[in-house]
């Protein structure tokens, strides 16, 4: 599909991706022209553009494996403020390892080499206290309160 999107709409798509601020730091800011690949952009950059491309295209179904993975946290809050916008009225599927960015999910499939442990909302999975997700949580969360 090679759709033509006008200046404002790909400015406001990036500012849904919360991208913006990222893009207007370019030099040439939405005119910049990458490298192969996107090779001059940090991971965390790439996966905002991602979203902005999703938002741009507006599919009614869209699959994001590991939307978080190796990016700072400043970045994560944009990515999960944009996974939260995005997930609203779609149906999205998310593979994920880091919890954050799965709890305002509607469900959640736990699973362990290929076999499903449990499933259910956040709220329902972490007050099952010897469940594996709520171990998993609590593990998670501790450990970020002991680095802090």
């Amino acid at each position: 599909m090679n759709k033509k999107f006008s200046d404002e709409y790909i400015a406001e798509t990036i500012e849904l991706a919360s991208a913006d601020e990222f893009v207007n730091s370019l030099p040439n800011g939405m005119e910049e022209i990458s490298l192969e690949r996107g090779n001059s952009f940090s991971a965390g950059e790439k996966q905002l553009l991602a979203f902005a491309r999703i938002f741009a295209h507006n599919p009614s179904i869209f699959i994001l494996d590991e939307a978080t993975a190796n990016i700072d946290t400043k970045t994560e809050e944009l990515i999960q403020k944009s996974v939260d916008k995005i997930s609203k009225e779609k149906t999205s599927i998310f593979i994920a390892h880091r919890l954050s960015t799965i709890v305002n999910v509607d469900k959640i499939i736990v699973l362990n080499q290929g076999e499903i442990l449990e499933e259910g909302s956040h709220q329902e999975l972490v007050s099952k206290p010897d469940g594996y997700y709520s171990k998993l949580y609590n593990a998670y969360y501790s450990g970020l309160v002991e680095e802090t």
